[in-house]
């Protein structure tokens, strides 16, 4: 079987590339390892950003579709002490660059964009091999292989596709979140639901912090950040996970009980979520026939830039393969050659953000940023 763009992964950045694609009359097809769009939980919220992610979506000619998911208030930023002291306030005017959604709504305008046969689930890749020319076999764990002339790595964080393009691979940033779920927060927790109020809230300090979002309804949304060795999250036995979470709170001894409770009070169980991170400004030479877009390419600390990035990504690349029709290899180039600086930039700019959170001037150094930068990121 032989196609012509093949996409490994079905995240927001391969779905955008594929319905940007869609839109100029290119077929492709995407394989997912899950086995449906339901398989997992697809994460919260995330803001969408007017410089990256919207570019995105109108390329992809589903900014109407975007905005019926915004929910109203959520840009709203708040940064407290840990006693509960609020430092930094900004309210959601709805004039921000920055409106939020629910990333599962979002990835389903993009599913829902697509004709249905494009997403090809239950699809896991176990390897890749370069045939010569362009050309490439993908393998799949059930045993069944395609060979595609153009194949995109939107994989993610360990991507099967990457080792055809670079030898680098994520390392451990040297800290990790912990997330967790209130539900019924305003009635059944008002003092937490008011704490991190209508939007997102930071608690940070040297090291850890407890930062919360507001979701549909009165659903919290919690990380809870440590920097901590991997080693120390091991001896967590996060399938028991009232004990899990009992040992992560013992970390934020003495804080306000409404910000320990986003811990305590977890109606899900704690979910260690290690934040692992490429090189900064890494790039590969030219290999004919693959790229990589989203995490795959250049996964970074957490700055709410990744599904951003991803998107404008995808967009991108299926600009780039409309305009170059019959030149696959310039198309990527010419992708390729604005992706490295764009994406390196905002690592720079996450791992900055990342000192402002966890670093020795937190909260105090976070609050003079946000001032100094006149909007909250």
């Amino acid at each position: 079987m032989t196609t012509h763009v093949t996409i490994i992964g079905a995240g927001l950045g391969g779905l955008t590339l594929a319905r940007v694609l869609h839109v100029h009359g290119i077929t492709s097809t995407v394989y997912e390892a899950e086995a449906s769009p339901t398989a997992r939980a697809q994460g919260g919220l995330l803001d969408i950003h007017d410089y990256n992610g919207q570019l995105a979506l109108q390329e992809a000619d589903l900014m109407t579709e975007f905005h019926s998911l915004v929910l109203a208030g959520r840009q709203a930023t708040r940064v407290l002490e840990r006693d509960g002291t609020v430092l930094f306030e900004q309210d959601d005017d709805g004039t921000g660059g920055r409106p939020e959604v629910q990333r599962g709504e979002l990835r389903q305008i993009l599913l829902d964009s697509l004709p249905a046969d494009t997403v090809r689930w239950g699809h896991k890749v176990s390897g890749v091999r370069a045939l010569g020319e362009g050309r490439h076999e993908v393998t799949f764990a059930d045993g069944t292989t395609i060979v595609t002339n153009l194949l995109v790595g939107a994989d993610g964080a360990w991507s099967r596709v990457r080792p055809l393009l670079t030898d680098v691979i994520p390392e451990y940033t040297g800290t990790s979140f912990i997330e967790t779920y209130v539900y019924d927060a305003d009635t059944r927790h008002p003092d937490t639901a008011k704490a991190v109020g209508g939007g997102m809230m930071l608690a940070p300090e040297p090291g850890k912090g407890i930062q919360a979002h507001r979701e549909r309804g009165d659903t919290l949304h919690a990380y809870v950040a440590l920097t901590e060795a991997q080693e120390w999250f091991a001896a967590i036995d996060f399938g028991a996970a009232d004990a899990a979470a009992a040992r992560v709170a013992r970390e934020f001894q003495g804080w306000a009980p409404e910000l320990t409770m986003l811990i305590t009070g977890t109606d899900t169980p704690p979910v260690l979520r290690p934040l692992h991170a490429l090189q900064t400004g890494h790039r590969w030479e030219r290999v004919p026939g693959v790229t990589l877009l989203g995490d795959a390419a250049h996964l970074s600390i957490p700055n709410g830039e990744g599904a951003n990035l991803a998107m404008l990504d995808g967009a991108e690349l299926g600009q780039a393969l409309a305009a170059h029709p019959g030149d696959t290899e310039a198309a990527l180039t010419t992708y390729e050659q604005a992706m490295f600086p764009r994406s390196a930039e905002a690592a720079s700019d996450g791992i900055e953000l990342h000192e402002f959170l966890f670093g020795d001037t937190a909260p105090h150094g976070l609050v003079a940023a946000f001032i100094e930068g006149g909007e909250a990121s």
